[in-house]
């Protein structure tokens, strides 16, 4: 199973941006796929995640009313619509996905057994 994030790069501050996750080698439509987000000193930290096979999300309380998660199944892709950016939403944004037939309903890096390399957003005016 193949995660391959993209898309970050430097933005103004309420300014936007568009991930995205191309994901490949699910064996069923059963797993959830996340994005997570590591800024300098901190811990990596849960952003959105969506449950494939359900359409259920769910959203870091920072990140609520500003980001939007969704997915496109026939490009086996997930995005992650981030507007209102914040200087404070700097980091690395990864995505990361359950196994095949995992379906997991949490922001906790953990829970997640597959992880994309890293793609750099950078909120600076």
């Amino acid at each position: 199973l193949q995660l391959q994030a993209s898309g970050g790069g430097l933005v103004q501050p309420g300014g936007s941006l568009r991930l995205a996750c191309a994901a490949s080698g699910f064996t069923s439509d059963d797993y959830t796929i996340g994005w997570f987000r590591q800024a300098p000193g901190k811990e990596r930290e849960g952003v959105a995640y969506v449950i494939n096979s359900h359409d259920i999300t769910n959203y870091a309380d920072p990140v609520k009313g500003r980001f939007t998660i969704s997915k496109d199944n026939n490009k086996s892709a997930v995005y992650l619509q981030m507007n209102s950016l914040k200087p404070e939403d700097t980091a690395v944004y990864y995505c990361a996905s359950t196994r095949s037939n995992r379906i997991v309903q949490t922001l906790n890096p953990p829970y997640y057994d597959y992880w994309g390399q890293g793609t750099l957003v950078t909120v600076s005016s």
